[in-house]
């Protein structure tokens, strides 16, 4: 049976994190935002995106409290939360990883 505290929290991460990594622009963004601050134009021109494809990437990710934003003068910077989210995407491309990599050796055992 599962615990009932770890069922609360898998509901939470469902309903505030998994949402705002639903779209591989948004974990670009997540990246771009790991040496420190940028702002929307900054993060346009690294990731080659329309800017308002950037500033409704970044609505997402600052209501689910990923990002934070911050104004300096006429521009807003905006910085990752907590540095963690990246290990957790790292660790879950790499079960990814493996998973492609048993399956091109799968197919090259039937070949």
């Amino acid at each position: 049976m599962i615990h009932a505290k770890l069922d609360q929290e898998l509901q939470l991460l469902h309903q505030r994190v998994c949402p705002a990594l639903g779209d591989p622009k948004r974990i670009l963004i997540l990246y771009a935002l790991e040496d420190g601050p940028l702002c929307v134009t900054e993060i346009t021109a690294l990731l080659q995106l329309p800017q308002p494809t950037v500033s409704r990437h970044l609505a997402v990710l600052r209501g689910r409290g990923l990002v934070t934003s911050e104004r300096k003068g006429a521009a807003v910077y905006y910085h990752l939360v907590d540095r963690r989210l990246l290990r957790a995407v790292d660790l879950l491309r790499e079960v990814l990883q493996a998973q492609v990599a048993a399956d091109v050796r799968m197919a090259e055992s039937l070949a």
